[in-house]
This record gives C-alpha cells, sequence and structure tokens, in this order.
C-alpha cells in the first residue's frame, strides 16, 4: 500500500509564492486522496505490491484500467512535483553536467527557462510540464491531466 510521502520543506516554506493554506489543500487533500483512491483500487489486484512506475506501465492506454492509472500516475507526477521545489532561500546550483546539457539543447540556461515558461503557460487545463531525457536529448514536455513521461519511454 502506497502512504503521502513527506514534503521535503515545511508547507509554508515555499511563502509568499505558495502559501501554506494551498499546500494544505492540494498536498493535504489532493495528493492524498489520489494515494487513498490507488490503494482502495488495488485491493484484490495483481498491482499490489508493484511500484508505481510498474503499476504506471501496466496500466497505461487501457480504458479498463484507467482509474488505476490516473491516481497512479498522479501520485508519481505529484511526489516528483513536490520534490523538484525548494525553498527561495535554498542555495541550490545545477550539476555541471545538467547546466552542459541544458546549454547544448536550449543554447542557454535563460533561453531554456523563457522555452519551458512559455510552454507552460500554454497548457491547456489540468496537466504537466516536464525536462526529460530523451535518448541523448534534453526536451521540453508537457502532458494532460495524469500521462506522464513514464509511459512515453522518456
Amino acid at each position: 500500500m502506497f502512504t503521502l510521502s513527506l514534503l521535503p520543506f515545511g508547507q509554508s516554506a515555499l511563502e509568499p509564492f505558495i502559501s501554506g493554506r494551498t499546500f494544505e489543500f492540494h498536498y493535504g487533500k489532493h495528493h492524498q486522496a489520489y494515494v487513498d483512491n490507488l490503494n482502495n483500487l488495488l485491493i484484490g489486484t495483481e498491482f499490489l505490491g508493484l511500484s508505481l512506475e510498474e503499476i504506471i506501465l501496466k496500466t497505461a492506454k487501457k480504458p479498463e484500467l484507467s482509474a488505476i492509472f490516473n491516481n497512479a500516475a498522479q501520485v508519481f507526477n505529484h511526489t516528483f512535483f513536490w520534490n523538484c521545489l525548494h525553498p527561495v532561500n535554498a542555495n541550490l546550483a545545477l550539476s555541471a553536467e545538467l547546466l552542459a546539457s541544458i546549454n547544448k539543447h536550449f543554447i542557454s540556461l535563460e533561453n531554456f527557462y523563457l522555452e519551458f515558461k512559455t510552454i507552460a503557460l500554454s497548457q491547456f487545463g489540468s496537466g504537466w510540464i516536464w525536462l526529460v531525457r530523451d535518448g541523448d536529448a534534453l526536451k521540453i514536455m508537457k502532458t494532460a491531466n495524469a500521462d506522464t513521461p513514464i509511459v512515453h519511454g522518456v
């Protein structure tokens, strides 16, 4: 059974950009509901004991398993997202390898930020924006709803 993973920071650590109240709702209620729904849907299935990634891959593009896929993928997507965020005062730096790859594929870090933001703002409705590795290339990808790069092989 899955549990709601702990945030890597306090719920108010991202204020004023994301409020503690927003985290209380989106993490504490919304994300928790995906975890609870997934656990309930897995009872009595062959998916019990599998990792989120395995469940996602085994249920993707199968309409009869869409409820399991949607909840598993949203648990994965949200957990990944929370772990990409950091408090404003965090002293973070990109690894030399990542920065070199960004410069190779997007010309510069500033150009990457601009392209990422432009694509993110074009997302209609619910969805996600990802920096993915596709073979040797870095690409920006957007997915709708519970879709996740895992099912696209990136």
